[in-house]
């Protein structure tokens, strides 16, 4: 169980341990080799979570000085109320970290996160072949039955 696990917002100093963690959420998507992102595009985002005045934050999961997970979120906009939509963009924990509570605890934060901002509700999306993710999203949160669709540019 991860019960001693320290969740907090990136430093400038955790570039290093939160790259190659973002660059393995990004494989598992398929976002490597002749895919990857361009680094511009990793320092960009990291940039954002050290920006007060960017709406995209960070939660990063420590465990021994180990980084084992990471959560990305944004507040926005939306039609269908009043306050500011929380939408969980990534979330991500190291393999053999897996099953042991990390991202369970990292969706639980950025909840609180959340609520406190006076946001009504989170949401994500996660591919629908992820099943042992699904495992754990069916546990905390209720499948919409949304499908997204994407046009690229």
């Amino acid at each position: 169980m991860a019960n001693d696990l320290t969740l907090r917002p990136p430093g400038a100093d955790d570039f290093a341990a939160w790259l190659p963690l973002w660059d393995g959420y990004n494989a598992f998507y398929g976002r490597h080799g002749a895919s990857a992102l361009p680094p511009a595009i990793s320092r960009l985002t990291w940039q954002r979570f050290l920006d007060p005045a960017e709406p995209v934050h960070a939660l990063l999961a420590w465990q021994g000085g180990q980084l084992l997970g990471l959560a990305h979120y944004l507040f926005h906009r939306n039609t269908l109320m009043p306050h500011h939509a929380c939408y969980l963009q990534d979330l991500f924990t190291v393999p053999e970290a897996r099953g042991r509570g990390v991202a369970r605890q990292l969706i639980a934060a950025v909840a609180d996160a959340a609520r406190q901002a006076g946001s009504p509700s989170l949401y994500w999306h996660t591919h629908h072949g992820n099943h042992a993710a699904r495992q754990l999203y069916d546990r905390v949160a209720r499948d919409t039955g949304f499908v997204v669709y994407r046009q690229t540019f």
